[in-house]
C-alpha cells in the first residue's frame, strides 16, 4: 500500500482551486445542487418564535449525523487508512418531505417530482425523486471513509427512475490511489431491486480529520 502523504492546507486550498478551473458551468450547477441533497438528508428543522420556519438543523447530534434507519457498511483492512480494494456501502429511504425540502434548497421545482396529476401525464406516470438527489447518498456514503473527505470530481450516467419513498443504496470502492491523498472511485447507486440507476466515478481529496474532531469523538 502506497505510504499516505500529509497535505497541508495550503496545499488542499492550491488542489481544490485547481481542480475547479476544469469544471463547466453546468458541473458547478451540480455541486450546488449536491450540497441542495445533502442539506435534503436532513429535514429537521427549528420554528422560530412565531412559528415560522427558520431552517435551522436539529441541534442533537444523533439527529445531525447519523439516524437509526440509515445503514451503512465498510470493507477495509482494518487499519483505518483508505487503500485500493476499500468499499462502503450507504443506503437510505427518500422520502416527500425530502424531496420537498430539496426543491426549497435548490430550487430545482420541476414538477415531476412535486406535482402528482402533472406527473401522471409524463412518460414516468408518477412523481420520481430528483436525479441529483438520489446521488446525494453517494456523497453521504464517502463522508463515511476514514478521514476527511473533499470532492475533486464527480461524472454520473442517470440510468433510471427512483420511486417517491424507496430506499437507495450507494457503492463506492476505491479503484486507484492517484498520490498526494487524491483517490478514484466507482460510484453505483441501486434500487430496492438491486438495479442500478446511477453509475458514474468520483476522485475525492481525503484529507487527516483535525485532532481537535477526535478528542470530541473520544470524549
Amino acid at each position: 500500500m502506497p505510504e499516505r502523504t500529509t497535505t497541508s492546507m495550503s496545499e488542499v486550498t492550491d488542489t481544490w482551486l485547481q481542480s475547479q478551473k476544469h469544471f463547466s458551468n453546468s458541473v458547478e450547477h451540480f455541486y450546488n445542487s449536491m450540497m441542495a441533497a445533502n442539506r435534503a438528508m436532513f429535514p429537521t428543522f427549528a420554528d422560530g418564535e412565531n412559528g415560522e420556519d427558520e431552517r435551522q438543523p436539529a441541534s442533537s447530534p444523533e439527529l445531525t449525523y447519523s439516524k437509526a434507519e440509515w445503514t451503512f457498511e465498510h470493507s477495509d483492512e482494518g487499519d483505518g487508512v483508505v487503500g485500493v480494494g476499500d468499499r462502503i456501502r450507504f443506503s437510505k429511504r427518500l422520502t416527500e418531505e425530502e424531496i420537498q425540502v430539496f426543491a426549497d434548497a435548490s430550487g430545482d421545482t420541476n414538477r415531476l417530482h412535486l406535482d402528482s396529476d402533472f406527473a401522471e401525464q409524463t412518460r414516468f406516470g408518477r412523481q420520481i425523486v430528483h436525479g441529483t438527489l438520489v446521488s446525494g447518498v453517494i456523497s453521504a456514503a464517502l463522508a463515511r471513509l476514514p478521514g476527511l473527505t473533499i470532492y475533486l470530481s464527480q461524472d454520473l450516467q442517470f440510468l433510471g427512475p427512483v420511486d417517491i419513498g424507496e430506499t437507495v443504496t450507494a457503492i463506492c470502492e476505491v479503484v486507484e490511489d492517484l498520490g498526494d491523498g487524491r483517490y478514484r472511485l466507482t460510484t453505483v447507486v441501486e434500487d430496492e431491486d438491486g438495479e442500478t440507476v446511477i453509475d458514474g466515478e468520483a476522485i475525492v481529496l481525503i484529507d487527516e480529520v483535525p485532532e481537535d474532531a477526535l478528542d470530541e469523538v473520544d470524549a
